[in-house]
């Protein structure tokens, strides 16, 4: 991209983290222009710790938060979120995963999802304050230190067994499984399982599986844009993902990225996930 130049910088979560964290990104960008983007729904929750200028949201498809923020939450989404960046970017992007909400920030997630969030909001010790020592820490080592300490600061006790249980095995069918069939395996009823797995997540069980099994047909798509020879086409993508048709992939892909197949595999826009460097 012309008048563009960025720096991205992966370094380890510390252990303590772990489930609760799925990564920690240095972001740097200077432009000749701002920048806009838009982020498809995922299952990985931003938290931007920013010293650069400040960032615009511009449109929430499925919730609210349009406005200018410094630092910010974007809780768990259903469908996409677009932003703007000022000339000189600069940030700290933390992925929480669904279950890092509760533990980390003290907030069930139902609260911050479908929703935007001014970081101070939630964690007023990550404020202003807290983006002058980004700023003034000068390298990203030490920059990682100060956000994962002030998060293993607060870091609870274990996930509710029951919500982490579903999560997993949400995610490990790729959001295809059945989810009475889970109810059922739980011998509560479903609506105590969905009470507590959407006070949790933000999402209810069916609404959470509906996007992770987008994410990973979105990954799908993408990549057969990147590598033509053996790509799969949407038909393909959409029986490998356990849509019950070309269409219906569509009519999900266009709730959650705001564009089509097509317009999405062209666009390669950038997710959670590319900037960790990892798959869905």
């Amino acid at each position: 991209m012309t008048g563009v130049t960025r720096e991205i910088v992966r370094l380890p979560t510390h252990p303590g983290l772990r489930g609760l964290v799925a990564g920690v990104v240095g972001f740097r960008e200077q432009s000749a222009t701002p920048l806009e983007r838009r982020q498809s729904a995922g299952t990985l929750l931003p938290l931007v710790l920013s010293f650069g200028d400040p960032f615009e949201i511009v449109d929430v498809a499925a919730g609210e938060g349009v406005g200018t923020y410094e630092s910010f939450l974007s809780g768990f989404m259903r469908g996409p979120v677009s932003t703007r960046s000022g000339r000189s970017h600069a940030c700290v992007q933390v992925y929480l995963t669904p279950l890092g909400i509760s533990q980390l920030l003290g907030v069930p997630g139902r609260e911050v999802a479908g929703r935007v969030i001014a970081v101070e909001d939630l964690m007023p010790q990550l404020g202003p304050s807290f983006s002058e020592q980004l700023a003034e820490a000068g390298t990203w080592r030490p920059r990682f230190d100060l956000v994962q300490s002030a998060l293993l600061a607060r870091a609870g006790g274990p996930a509710d067994p029951l919500v982490a249980w579903l999560w997993d095995r949400i995610t490990e069918s790729g959001g295809q499984v059945r989810i009475r069939d889970l109810v059922a395996e739980t011998g509560w009823s479903h609506r105590y399982v969905t009470t507590c797995f959407q006070r949790a997540v933000g999402l209810t069980p069916k609404a959470a599986a509906g996007v992770v099994r987008f994410e990973r047909a979105a990954s799908d798509i993408s990549t057969s844009s990147i590598h033509r020879l053996g790509a799969l086409t949407v038909a393909e993508v959409a029986a490998r993902h356990g849509y019950a048709d070309q269409s219906h992939l569509t009519r999900d892909v266009v709730r959650y990225a705001g564009e089509p197949p097509a317009a999405l595999a062209v666009s390669r826009r950038p997710t959670a996930h590319t900037a960790l460097g990892t798959d869905p």
